[in-house]
């Protein structure tokens, strides 16, 4: 007999509701605008917006940075790889390759992250940013590495 507890997993709604009710989102999310829309255990993916604010993220052709669609795409993908773990890894970008399809604007982007393959080691990811017409505005795939919430603490 086992003295393990079995835990149960946390369901779609209530890692969506953790999501919406956190007082302790990181400072590049806020950066960002982040906001988590819906989510999928079973199909490993995400989807989340971005209110990308003229004031902070303009180039200087008023678009917004590349820099900061990179950022938003790895928010995804990463978000993707929590939600994928049920909550108990997070996922560490070890490399990613980015594509630009058209410029960005001020506003809302939303975005699409998936995880194609979980390992025991590393992580594949893909990620998509729209913007509100639903054109792409960039892509990316990526490679992350699983590591539990556990290793974070002190």
């Amino acid at each position: 007999m086992s003295d393990a507890t079995e835990v149960t997993p946390p369901t779609d709604d209530e890692i969506l509701q953790r999501f919406l009710r956190t007082k302790n989102q990181p400072t590049g999310s806020q950066t960002l605008g982040f906001r988590m829309i819906a989510l999928s255990q079973a199909e490993k993916s995400v989807e989340v917006a971005f209110d990308a604010r003229a004031e902070l993220l303009l180039n200087p052709m008023k678009q917004i940075q590349g820099g900061y669609l990179c950022a938003m795409l790895d928010e995804a993908m990463s978000t993707a790889c929590m939600v994928a773990s049920g909550m108990t890894h997070v996922a560490p970008t070890v490399e990613m390759k980015t594509m630009f399809h058209r410029p960005a604007q001020p506003g809302v982007i939303r975005g699409i992250g998936k995880v194609t393959r979980w390992g025991r080691t590393i992580a594949f990811t893909e990620g998509t940013l729209y913007d509100p017409e639903g054109r792409v505005l960039a892509t990316a795939t990526g490679t992350a590495v699983p590591t539990p919430f556990q290793s974070y603490k002190k």
